[in-house]
């Protein structure tokens, strides 16, 4: 059995990631995902969220998905991002304030379109702070 995989790490923008990792951690529509060598092949969403990337020695990288769909085949694992960022390149200070926003917005809400378009921005900056948090937890901070 094989003890590393192949990871692609892609937005809609640009390539994130590609190369050979040991296991990968995402939130997938039901839950959490691990992903190591050897996974049976899946095809699901994912939510927004950190994705941790453990690779071959051990080091750990962090990145930030806004959604997308994760595809493991036997040899080749590829998360396709909606968007995707390195988590250190995520501004913490825009995401609480988008935060800020969006509960404001919820708060202040006129119709369901608005609703539900303020309910997604808290999701997404909720998200980008996990993953700043996720980071920290690491780092021991």
């Amino acid at each position: 059995m094989p003890y590393t995989f192949h990871l692609d790490i892609v937005s809609a923008e640009e390539e994130i990631f590609s190369g050979t990792v040991d296991m990968l951690v995402a939130n997938g529509e039901l839950g959490e995902l691990g992903i190591s060598p050897g996974h049976a092949p899946l095809l699901t969403s994912l939510k927004p969220g950190p994705v941790k990337v453990t690779k071959h020695g051990g080091d750990e990288e962090f990145y930030y998905v806004s959604g997308g769909m994760l595809e493991v085949q036997p040899h080749v694992v590829t998360v396709l991002a909606d968007t995707a960022v390195r988590a250190d390149d995520v501004d913490e200070a825009a995401a609480i304030e988008a935060q800020k926003a969006a509960e404001q917005a919820l708060h202040d809400q006129s119709s369901e379109i608005e609703y539900s378009k303020a309910a997604a921005e808290l999701a997404e900056a909720a998200a980008q702070l996990r993953t700043l948090q996720a980071i920290r937890r690491k780092a021991g901070k």
